[in-house]
């Protein structure tokens, strides 16, 4: 005997409240699986309102909205004889519950509540949800009066149950179920559920996305079965790039998956299942059956529905799928474009403003936009009407189509070279052969006669002026001097971001973009309010070392000749006076007291592993014992300790020593022998600059940041 299936799996770009929007692409992707010759369709978590609406589900409006959103869906004809489930908040008992719902033919038949909310890395979900705890029991819920109204169903079973249709049975996972060490998917095939079901919202991690594709593999291989995983794509308004990869599996093997990047609103991907390689996978294994056999039952939810047909025997079956993973190269390049693509449509902005510099972190900002730009064309190129819908909306400009990317990032990127008599003429000619090759429209500008200008207010009201180190001033005045010069670039970048489209006559304003990477920001090596402070940082959440291979390989990939020179150059903020030979003095790793190699040990020790300074100082005395003695790497971990925090620099320097850090002060004084004033002064340097965060920073290394 022969059953075999058609499932669906959908990857939504979704916005947060945007019901009209959320729900037309649902029933896009619902027509789509259909023409496709589906039975079958599941979509990704918290579909129905979006998944990052925050404190917006303390709010009743937001479940009202999903009901009436359900009942539109319910309603259409494309739903007509398909199994469909859709995520979206429920409110039981006046509690609110992250759900699966289920309906055949406009008949609710299970709204699954999620059994595991996570709280790590970006999430926060029991700030606003709470998991159903009462294992394999349901409760009937009495619907909404305006879905009894349409369709006369007053009840449906909540809980923890699954669904039988006449030919197989289908249960549910939520997202962090799969993580979980408890996942439900080994109690749910043991009572005979042959097809489980996630609904996600995963976000992106660089070099993370093999991982849930193992989670899938393992899990449909230990169980036995089909496993369905949709997931959401795109930015929905927050710091975080959800990155599809949509995935079916069955008994180990990947049959299907979507994209991970993409500007592509909706991707149904589909596989056809042979329900007896399930059995067949599962009778085969004998002390799975000794397991079953003695497994508790779930509550079986009837479904009068037959997913196969009669002429199935002629339908193939869907292969096992071979695939490779993105480099951290592409996924740096695509992931944080298409970050910017959402939030750049969504923002009803007009393109970006970005401070180019000449470095390696400004360029990486700039060439991040620039393969946004090939991706928009790409899509185009492709037939995608809403890509092209909405870059005519940014741009306004009803004719435009574009055809490459550098004539658009002319139109979409405004890049600003900001110098100042402590600027090279190296990183002047590094910016504009950059920008002349991306495209963009370059401007320059000296910050001179602003820096001046404040000085002299200053000196006003003082009868003083501030000078350098290097012309005999104090570390106070050095570092003053050269903060006017970061926070004014800060303030003019805002200014020409909101009136730039205003001089090329067009409408709208500007994103001003960052460039701080995560070494800097996890060392507190910027300015507070200086060009770090944003409208959005695509690259904040990258180490200084992964910038660097990604603009080696956009050199090769984009043809860009012009970040060869750059990734050579040392870094510097050129913030201070330069030699009289017109060469630097100041480069970053030299005002640091470490090198960004360094820096990204301390930031995955710290951020990644968990360890505090003294766990970090045990680790490093082992794995640099051959350049560094154990003093010389208590001196560098010192540096890192941020924990004190500056109260006052005007006065002298006051500290908070928060409990446990003298402690640790001590231990590493004896391990050393060396005198508190020492490590003191040593970690000082640390404390000279504190950190401020963009609005909006993408989080591509969540534990990271």
């Amino acid at each position: 005997m022969v059953h075999k299936v058609t499932v669906a799996v959908s990857t939504l770009n979704q916005w947060a409240l945007d019901f009209e929007g959320n729900m037309a692409r649902i029933l896009q992707s619902i027509l789509e699986a259909k023409d496709m010759g589906a039975s079958y369709r599941t979509g990704p978590e918290l579909e129905v309102c979006g998944y990052s609406c925050e404190d917006h589900f303390r709010e009743s409006d937001t479940f009202l909205h999903s009901w009436e959103t359900l009942l539109e869906i319910m309603m259409s004809p494309f739903c007509e004889n398909m199994l469909v489930d859709v995520g979206m908040p429920v409110m039981h008992h006046n509690v609110a519950y992250n759900c699966r719902v289920a309906f055949f033919n406009r008949k609710l038949l299970l709204i699954r509540p999620k059994m595991a909310m996570c709280d790590d890395g970006n999430y926060r979900e029991t700030r606003w949800f709470t998991a159903w705890t009462k294992a394999l029991k349901t409760e009937e819920y009495l619907l909404p009066l305006l879905i009894t109204q349409h369709t006369g169903q007053q009840t449906v079973p909540f809980g923890d149950a699954v669904i039988e249709t006449r030919d197989t049975c289908i249960g549910y996972e939520i997202c962090e179920e799969l993580w979980n060490v408890s996942s439900k998917h080994i109690d749910m095939s043991l009572s005979g559920v042959e097809i489980i079901v996630n609904g996600s919202a995963s976000y992106m991690e660089l070099r993370k996305a093999h991982i849930t594709a193992d989670l899938i593999r393992n899990a449909s291989f230990k169980a036995g079965g089909a496993y369905l995983f949709s997931n959401l794509r795109g930015c929905d308004g927050q710091r975080v790039y959800f990155n599809g990869c949509s995935t079916i599996a069955l008994n180990g093997e990947l049959l299907a998956r979507s994209q991970q990047f993409a500007l592509q609103d909706v991707e149904v991907t589909l596989a056809t299942i042979d329900l007896e390689d399930i059995r067949a996978h599962r009778i085969s294994q004998r002390s799975r059956c000794i397991t079953a056999a003695k497994a508790a039952a779930y509550p079986r939810i009837r479904c009068d529905f037959e997913m196969s047909t009669r002429s199935d025997i002629f339908i193939t079956s869907t292969p096992p799928l071979h695939y490779t993973s993105h480099t951290v190269e592409e996924e740096i390049a695509l992931g944080p474009a298409c970050w910017l693509w959402d939030y750049l449509r969504r923002s009803g902005q007009g393109g970006f403003f970005l401070p180019l510099s000449g470095g390696v972190d400004s360029s990486s900002s700039a060439t991040i936009v620039y393969s946004m730009c090939r991706q928009v064309v790409h899509a185009v190129q492709h037939g995608d009407a809403q890509v092209l819908y909405d870059i005519r909306k940014i741009l306004a400009d009803t004719d435009y189509t574009p055809d490459n990317a550098a004539s658009l990032c002319s139109r979409l990127l405004v890049t600003c070279y900001m110098g100042s008599v402590n600027s090279s003429k190296e990183t002047r000619s590094r910016a504009a052969q950059l920008a002349s090759q991306l495209g963009s429209y370059h401007i320059e500008i000296s910050i001179d006669l602003a820096v001046n200008a404040l000085l002299g207010i200053f000196n006003v009201v003082t009868g003083l002026t501030p000078v350098f180190r290097t012309q005999g001033g104090c570390a106070r005045q050095n570092l003053a001097l050269q903060n006017i010069q970061s926070r004014i670039r800060m303030v003019l970048a805002y200014v020409f971001a909101q009136l730039m489209l205003w001089v090329r006559n067009r409408p709208g304003g500007l994103l001003v973009l960052g460039s701080a990477n995560v070494d800097e920001s996890l060392r507190g090596y910027l300015t507070k309010y200086d060009c770090s402070s944003a409208d959005i940082n695509p690259i904040g959440g990258i180490a200084k070392s992964d910038l660097r291979r990604f603009l080696v390989y956009a050199k090769e990939r984009y043809n860009l000749s012009a970040l060869e020179s750059i990734i050579q150059a040392p870094p510097t903020a050129e913030l201070e006076p330069l030699q009289e030979n017109g060469q630097l003095l100041q480069t970053d790793e030299q005002d640091m007291g470490m090198s960004y190699a360094e820096l990204s040990e301390y930031g995955r020790l710290r951020k990644q592993s968990f360890c505090g300074p003294y766990s970090m100082f045990c680790k490093l005395v082992a794995t640099w014992k051959g350049d560094l003695s154990p003093k010389e790497v208590a001196d560098k971990c010192m540096q890192r300790v941020i924990a004190l925090t500056i109260i006052d620099l005007i006065t002298g320097l006051s500290f908070i020593v928060p409990t446990g850090v003298g402690n640790l002060r001590q231990l590493m004084m004896r391990l050393l022998n060396c005198s508190p004033l020492t490590l003191l002064l040593q970690s000082m340097k640390d404390l000279l600059a504190m950190s401020c965060f963009c609005h909006m920073t993408l989080v591509l290394n969540a534990p990271y940041i």
